[in-house]
């Protein structure tokens, strides 16, 4: 639910007023951050794609027709721009950026935690950005999938394929490197 001060905020934003838009700004931007983080994998390349999202939205903030959406029209923004990043370096060289859980794994050993968060990661490395950023809005901001359809302008059906997809993707990753771990375990 959108409070009464964010829509003020948008709309005074709409009409042009920086201040306004600054403090939407400074309300919404950790969390853009961490979801461009999250699907394109670098640091750079997310603050890069945050920064575009932002001059986007000023730019067509006074077309905004439902102030109310505005924390969801800047996500499906932010999502889009995700997508064309990754489009234009896919074939860039890997850096692996640790996937922060929302609840650490409890583990006797540290080591494999580490190791968990290794598989888990390059798993997710695998996956499309479409799937990577299903997967970041439903379990990174923990939006349904009505919701994640509302903020992506697709179908909710889409939504829920896209989600399975994804996980079922991550799976066979998983077990994928379990088998070559097991395999190269015998053959030492």
């Amino acid at each position: 639910m959108v409070s009464r001060v964010d829509r003020d905020l948008v709309q005074q934003a709409q009409r042009g007023d920086r201040d306004a838009f600054a403090v939407l700004v400074r309300t919404h931007g950790d969390r853009l951050f961490g979801v461009a983080r999250r699907i394109l994998r670098q640091i750079d390349l997310a603050d890069d794609a945050v920064q575009q999202a932002l001059v986007t939205a000023w730019r067509e903030l006074p077309r905004l027709r439902e102030p109310d959406r505005f924390e969801a029209w800047l996500t499906r923004i932010l999502v889009r721009i995700c997508y064309e990043t990754s489009r234009a370096t896919r074939r860039a060289s890997i850096h692996v950026v640790p996937l922060e859980l929302a609840v650490e794994p409890v583990s006797a050993d540290p080591a494999v935690s580490v190791a968990q968060r290794d598989e888990l990661e390059r798993a997710f490395e695998r996956l499309p950005p479409e799937q990577r950023a299903i997967l970041v809005l439903r379990h990174y901001l923990g939006l349904e999938p009505t919701e994640i359809a509302e903020t992506l302008g697709i179908p909710a059906g889409t939504v829920r394929s896209r989600l399975h997809y994804a996980h079922r993707e991550m799976r066979a990753a998983l077990e994928a490197d379990a088998r070559l771990v097991t395999a190269g375990g015998r053959s030492a």
